[in-house]
C-alpha cells in the first residue's frame, strides 16, 4: 500500500506530520538507503525501509495517548537548551516516545495531551476541526458585559480576529474574577492576550478540557493513559473513525 512519507513518519511516532516534512527537507530521511528530500513522496509501507538519522523506523502496532496535568513552571517542548524543566520529565516513566499535542505556556497549568499517533496529533491541532479548549481563568478586576461580549464575538489580535469564544462569569471576589472560556483555535497565548485586549490581566489559567477529554481528578504532575473509548471519541471529532 502506498502512503505519503510524512504520514508514515508521523504514524511511526517520530514526530508530527508537519515536522516530518522538515526532516525530509533537511535530508535526514532515507528510503531504501537513498536520501529523500521531495515532499509528497510516497512509499510502499510493506516493502520500503525507512530510516531517520540512520535509525530504522516503522509504525507502532499499538499507539499510546495520555493526558497530563501540567503544573505551572514547565515548558511544553521536547528539550530545552537552557535546561529549564520540561513536561517530558513528568512523563519519563511512560517509557514510550510521545509528543505533546499543541501548547500550554510556561505559567499556565492543566490538561495537556500526548500521543505517538502523529496523524491524530496533526488533526487535533488543525484549525479545520475547531477542537474546543476549555479554560478556567482568574483575571484582575471585574469584566463588564461589554468586555464579555467582545470576547464572545471575537478580538483582533495581530491584525486577525479571533473566532467567537464561549465565555461565562463564574464568580467575583476581592479585586479579581473567575471566568470559564472555551475557544476553538490554538493561537499563541490566545486567552491571555484576549483578556489583556479587554483590559484585564490573567492571574492564573488552567485548561480543564481538550475536545471530549477532561482533566478530571488528576493532580499537578500526574498523568494517565487515555481509555480506548476516549481515543475513539477524539478520532471521531477529527474524522478518523
Amino acid at each position: 500500500m502506498l502512503i505519503r512519507l510524512n504520514k508514515y513518519l508521523s504514524q511511526s511516532g517520530v514526530t508530527s506530520r508537519r515536522d516530518a516534512d522538515r526532516l525530509i527537507e533537511k535530508g535526514d530521511v532515507r528510503v531504501n538507503g537513498e536520501v529523500v528530500r521531495t515532499l509528497g513522496t510516497k512509499i510502499d509501507e510493506s516493502k520500503d525501509r525507512v530510516e531517520v538519522k540512520g535509525k530504522a523506523v516503522k509504525p507502532e502496532d499499538d499507539s499510546v495517548s495520555i493526558v497530563l496535568y501540567k503544573p505551572p513552571g514547565y515548558l511544553v517542548t521536547l528539550k530545552d537548551p537552557q535546561q529549564r524543566p520540561t513536561v517530558m520529565g513528568l512523563i519519563r516513566s511512560l517509557k514510550r516516545r510521545v509528543f505533546p499535542v499543541g501548547r500550554l505556556d510556561f505559567d499556565s497549568e492543566g490538561l495537556l495531551l500526548f500521543t505517538d499517533d502523529g496523524e491524530l496529533a496533526h488533526r487535533l491541532m488543525h484549525p479545520r476541526y475547531q477542537i474546543q479548549k476549555e479554560y478556567r481563568v482568574e483575571v484582575t478586576g471585574f469584566p463588564e458585559k461589554e468586555a464579555l461580549d467582545r470576547l464572545k464575538t471575537g478580538i483582533v489580535l495581530d491584525g486577525k480576529k479571533t473566532a467567537p469564544a464561549e465565555v461565562r462569569l463564574l464568580r467575583q471576589e476581592d479585586r479579581h474574577s473567575f471566568l470559564q472560556i472555551v475557544i476553538h483555535e490554538g493561537r499563541k497565548r490566545e486567552v491571555r492576550r484576549m483578556m489583556e485586549a479587554v483590559g484585564h490581566d490573567v492571574l492564573s489559567l488552567k485548561r480543564t478540557r481538550f475536545g471530549s477529554i477532561r482533566l478530571g481528578n488528576l493532580k499537578p504532575g500526574e498523568w494517565r493513559r487515555l481509555e480506548p473509548h476516549e481515543i475513539a471519541s477524539l478520532k471521531k471529532s477529527v474524522t478518523m473513525d
